[in-house]
């Protein structure tokens, strides 16, 4: 088998580049290697082939849920999320968990859920500090791991609210060392020894999920969240999701969609205050569509500037730097065949830096996603193919939501002083510092809404 050139290092030291300065690595494999390159990384069982030409990304999504399974690359995150996560399943059980949890995070539900997230941004606001520096993206996290015990969970103010607030917020801190994406790592090595702590931790956690889970289908209590909707579906012969796989569906959602949303609002607020100009316009056009003073969700999500700051913060600084498979079978891709067994990834990163297809890609440019459309294989920020991460609609709408409220609710600059640079958090790449702004002041009906 032919491979694509590659550095000749051994595993554990190749891998310390990609985990602790991703960006400037996968830049200097880029320049090396314009089309693909061959690494090893611990625990895979052959050399990967990394692809960044969209090309080559098109045939990796096109490969179906026989020819390549993505849960084996993402096994790493089973201790976590369990093995019933839908990024853990392969094969027949990934098409039904996915056809399940589909539903509740598109369509016409997502303007019930529009409403909480203004709420609770709108309150977060009210305690952020006044001229002086301060690091959003702490604030940020709290807004969504909100939006998720709320909006997903369906757990609200209360006892178990808290308990569970603050067991999840212990389990998200512990995992952000990216030592731990390791598996030598993920052992006990002692009771205070950071894998102990957040094993115990997420057990805690787990026993008030399971007997919330077995409350709420016992009781037949439900609610506008997403577990009252998955404790209702059934599958094409007619099952119910079991006990274990809700929880594993909830830990996958909380995992996806509260880390990586504040990163990606944390990087968007970034560009958006370096640009003297992007901040006004972004609130004109929520004047234009009627989305102020009250902040409709229905009318912000109309806001097609809005939407392409979200995308343009999304490629320029992707959460997650690169997706991948593993062949089940051979396959020619990127012009190298390749045999089965065979991990394949796609580098987000470097295919949404790529000059032909994002002209000056290091500008922070909005107006390019209302010029043009992109292919799935050319904007990938939530992977692709039968695997594209099912709570994109959902990401992009909750970005929307909080990033209007905070542009309408509160005027940011960036402090005069120092530089924000990439930093690992776990498996996404965040700004250093917390993501470091100044509030000059507060907007006229800060943190009400106006009628």
């Amino acid at each position: 088998m032919h491979l694509p050139p590659g550095p000749a290092l051994h595993p554990a030291i190749a891998v310390l580049p990609y985990l602790y300065r991703p960006f400037p690595f996968l830049e200097a494999m880029g320049k090396r290697y314009p089309d693909a390159f061959t690494m090893r990384f611990p625990a895979m069982p052959k050399p990967a082939v990394v692809f960044h030409r969209p090309e080559a990304a098109k045939e990796v999504f096109a490969l179906g849920a026989d020819d390549a399974h993505a849960g084996q690359v993402n096994a790493v995150l089973g201790p976590i999320l369990g093995k019933a996560s839908l990024l853990l399943l392969d094969g027949k059980e990934h098409l039904r968990q996915r056809k399940l949890l589909m539903p509740p995070l598109h369509g016409e539900r997502m303007s019930s859920y529009g409403a909480r997230m203004v709420d609770l941004t709108e309150a977060s606001i009210t305690t952020w500090p006044e001229r002086k520096r301060f690091p959003v993206h702490e604030h940020l996290q709290a807004i969504t791991l909100d939006v998720i015990l709320r909006v997903v969970f369906g757990i609200d103010e209360g006892e178990l609210f808290d308990r569970l607030r603050e067991r999840l917020m212990g389990i998200l801190e512990l995992a952000t060392n990216p030592i731990l994406l390791l598996p030598m790592f993920q052992r006990d090595l002692g009771p205070l020894t950071r894998w102990t702590t957040l094993t115990r931790t997420l057990t805690e956690a787990d026993e008030m999920l399971y007997a919330e889970i077995r409350r709420r289908r016992a009781s037949g209590e439900r609610g506008d969240d997403i577990l009252s909707l998955l404790l209702d579906a059934r599958d094409e012969q007619g099952e119910p999701m079991s006990d274990n796989e809700l929880r594993d569906e909830l830990m996958t959602l909380l995992a996806a969609g509260h880390e990586t949303t504040a990163t990606a609002l944390s990087w968007a607020l970034r560009w958006i205050l370096a640009s003297k100009s992007l901040a006004p316009r972004l609130v004109r056009e929520l004047e234009a569509e009627g989305a102020l003073p009250d902040l409709a969700p229905e009318r912000i999500a109309r806001c097609a500037l809005l939407d392409a700051t979200a995308r343009e913060a999304l490629r320029l600084q992707p959460v997650v730097p690169m997706v991948g498979r593993l062949l089940q079978k051979p396959a020619r891709i990127g012009g190298y065949d390749l045999e089965a067994g065979t991990p394949v990834l796609v580098s987000i990163y470097l295919i949404h830096r790529r000059p032909e297809l994002y002209p000056d890609p290091t500008r922070f440019d909005p107006d390019r996603f209302l010029r043009q459309r992109f292919g799935p294989h050319e904007w990938l920020p939530f992977g692709g193919g039968i695997r594209r991460c099912i709570g994109m609609a959902f990401a992009l709408y909750e970005m929307k939501m909080i990033l209007a409220t905070i542009l309408a609710r509160a005027e940011l600059r960036l402090p005069l002083f120092g530089k924000v640079h990439e930093v690992r958090r776990g498996v996404t790449i965040t700004p250093s510092g917390g993501m470091p702004l100044v509030m000059e002041r507060r907007a006229s009906g800060s943190g009400q809404r106006v009628n």
